[in-house]
């Protein structure tokens, strides 16, 4: 199992169990994020706390992720970073497009503030 999803309220927490969000993880992550917006789900948190380590189709998953849930007028956040993967986003200049909370507690509280101002 690469993922636990869970429903918080009026948004769906995907959260990782991999270390590594790589070219292994993020094809599945990308397809059950597509079946999560595919039904409906427009609002998610995703929560990257376990990983510590992301590679280009990682980062194209999480991207995917946002993307999708923008254009149903919906709420990405990401939480949990790990140095490595927070650097890569930085890098990346990822960290002007994406909301980025630092844990998941903080995550769930930004997804909260998101969906009540639509």
């Amino acid at each position: 199992m690469d993922f636990k999803i869970d429903k918080i309220d009026d948004f769906m927490v995907v959260k990782v169990l991999k270390e590594k969000l790589d070219t292994n993880v993020a094809p599945n992550l990308k397809s059950e994020i597509v079946l999560l917006s595919g039904n409906g789900e427009k609002n998610i948190l995703l929560d990257l706390s376990k990983c510590n380590y992301c590679d280009s189709s990682g980062l194209s998953s999480i991207l995917v992720a946002n993307r999708l849930c923008k254009n149903a007028d919906g709420a990405f956040v990401i939480c949990g970073l790990q140095p490595a993967v927070e650097r890569l986003i930085a890098v990346s200049q990822l960290d002007t497009v994406l909301n980025i909370a630092p844990d998941i507690d903080e995550g769930i509280q930004m997804m909260r503030q998101s969906i009540g101002k639509k």
